[in-house]
């Protein structure tokens, strides 16, 4: 035991890094693989849980493609899972000097077992769509932890002081409540429309076509905001512009795919790419608004002078 804690890291080195980066990743393609489940109708591919069925802990030959694509997905939690306890694992030498992480960490190793469990109310109510819902959103809320814990990663522990303007911090704190507004409105679209993951699962009962329509309206109010960050963080030279570049060409691909898979009979293939995409987007904002504060090496964490400085300067 000894040994093992021994070779433990005692700093933030490139073990950390890179459990912190495949953490993120793993959150991110396990939803690729739950969207596939569900956009192949294989949500009940296996029909009892935690076992496959009731005599199986593994598909039968019997279940076909079905099976096997539902299995594959409580496999992926497998993988999710030894990623977040091997990266709890490596941070707990430093869990004082770095309570961030160690915190972090933690959520997403709990976060593990909080969407095995949904997983399996999800199957066991025969794929409820509110259900399978929050089961999606928990998935969004881990890959913004992920994105966190990567980002803590690589910066150090302390005070630290707002790097932009206060007005354009309050611009991005509200382009993020909106981005989390179209999430939200996209899973009760979803909830209405075609893809319930089996012929017989239930659907929400909404006007799957007029939600198609009210989450394009906060979609393109983001789409707006980040332009107007964008065009601030430019003429301002802050020091998030690779951000909001970023954030708004997901948004703009997010936008496309959106739009052709609304005229194109939602093929599966584009609202998968849909459902990953909104998974990059998440990350991207958790990033840029963790990137409008930067650690500092004293204890004042008022604003940083150049932010303030850019706030009195006037317009280009």
């Amino acid at each position: 035991m000894s040994r093992i804690s021994a070779w433990l890291p005692t700093r933030v080195d490139a073990r950390i890094r890179l459990f912190a980066w495949l953490s993120l990743i793993s959150e991110i393609v396990i939803v690729g693989t739950g969207g596939a489940v569900r956009l192949t109708a294989s949500g009940l591919g296996c029909p009892t849980w935690p076992t496959c069925t009731a005599e199986s802990l593994v598909p039968t030959p019997e279940m076909g493609i079905h099976g096997v694509i539902e299995f594959a997905n409580r496999l992926m939690t497998g993988v999710v899972g030894l990623v977040a306890i091997a990266t709890f694992v490596l941070v707990w030498r430093i869990r004082r000097e770095r309570r961030d992480l160690f915190v972090l960490a933690l959520v997403l190793a709990l976060g593990v077992l909080v969407q095995a469990l949904l997983g399996g109310v999800t199957v066991l109510t025969g794929l409820n769509p509110f259900i399978v819902g929050l089961h999606f959103i928990v998935s969004l809320l881990m890959v913004c932890v992920a994105a966190a814990l990567v980002y803590r990663t690589t910066t150090t522990p302390g005070p630290r002081r707002r790097v932009v303007p206060a007005w354009f911090a309050r611009l991005a704190h509200a382009t993020s409540a909106v981005v989390a507004i179209t999430i939200a409105v996209g899973v009760v679209t979803t909830a209405s429309g075609p893809h319930s993951g089996d012929s017989d699962a239930v659907r929400s009962g909404f006007d799957a076509e007029l939600f198609e329509h009210v989450h394009a309206w906060p979609a393109y109010a983001t789409a707006l905001l980040t332009v107007l960050l964008l065009a601030a963080s430019v003429t301002r030279g802050l020091p998030v512009t690779g951000w909001v570049a970023g954030l708004l060409g997901i948004e703009a691909v997010q936008i496309v795919v959106g739009l052709v898979q609304a005229r194109t009979g939602l093929p599966p293939v584009l609202v998968g790419a849909h459902m990953v995409l909104a998974c990059c987007l998440a990350a991207v904002m958790t990033a840029l608004i963790l990137h409008l504060k930067a650690p500092v090496a004293g204890a004042d964490a008022s604003p940083a002078p150049a932010a303030a400085s850019a706030a009195r300067a006037p317009q280009a």
